[in-house]
């Protein structure tokens, strides 16, 4: 038998999974450094990334959205992801591609599947709010597959003022958050015109999330404390 505080801790985790999928990926963005300079830190990579792709199924299975489709990007997702590192170098290169091509989808269909769990009703819960913050991660996490994939396919696809060809991840999550939040802040720079479309993509995103999305989860908020008590 579970103690209580454990029991009210997993209510709380089954009300709130958009929270628990946020929480992750802002810890990852903490621990990827770390990750880069740890000794097995494409495994551990690899690993977290399929605890973060399995929170982003079950997120999509709590919305109106299919499951099972979510289900089959995940799939070949991981499967591709780990089975590069088994191979020969330059085809577990094609294969991490492909992997990161197909994780940029689930993770773009996700953030859908938020986006339609948001806007399908008129109430504003406090789950919609935390699944406001992950829907901009996973849409954060999506272009940076997509860049990944890009500069996999395309050397030299990206530049920056450290040296290499290819971009690290945290160069190229920081891009997507870059991109998203409109800041413009970012010393990584597309130079070939695929990367300068998936980057113009970004950025269409990150204005259309803040003007339709949250926009009218702020209205609703307000409107609800507008709205007399009742009797």
């Amino acid at each position: 038998m579970l103690p209580q505080p454990a029991i009210r801790w997993l209510a709380a985790v089954r009300r709130h999974p958009s929270a628990v999928l946020l929480a992750v990926q802002l810890l990852g963005i903490l621990l990827y450094p770390a990750m880069d300079q740890a000794p097995g830190g494409r495994a551990l990579f690899g690993a977290f990334g399929v605890v973060v792709l399995l929170l982003a199924v079950w997120v999509v299975k709590r919305s109106p959205a299919l499951a099972w489709i979510a289900w089959c990007l995940a799939l070949p997702a991981v499967s591709l992801s780990l089975a590069s590192s088994l191979v020969d170098p330059a085809l577990g290169r094609v294969m991490l591609g492909v992997g990161q091509g197909i994780e940029s989808l689930l993770y773009l269909y996700a953030a859908f599947a938020l986006c339609a769990y948001m806007l399908e009703d008129h109430k504003v819960t406090r789950d919609e709010l935390f699944a406001a913050g992950a829907t901009f991660t996973l849409l954060a996490w999506a272009f940076a597959f997509a860049f990944s994939a890009c500069q996999i396919a395309l050397p030299g696809s990206f530049v920056s003022t450290s040296p290499g060809l290819q971009r690290s991840w945290m160069e190229l999550l920081y891009l997507g958050f870059s991109l998203l939040s409109g800041v413009g802040l970012s010393d990584v720079v597309p130079v070939l015109p695929l990367a300068r479309a998936l980057v113009m993509l970004g950025q269409f995103a990150g204005v259309m999330y803040l003007a339709l999305v949250v926009s009218r989860l702020i209205g609703l908020a307000i409107l609800r404390r507008q709205q007399p008590p009742p009797a």
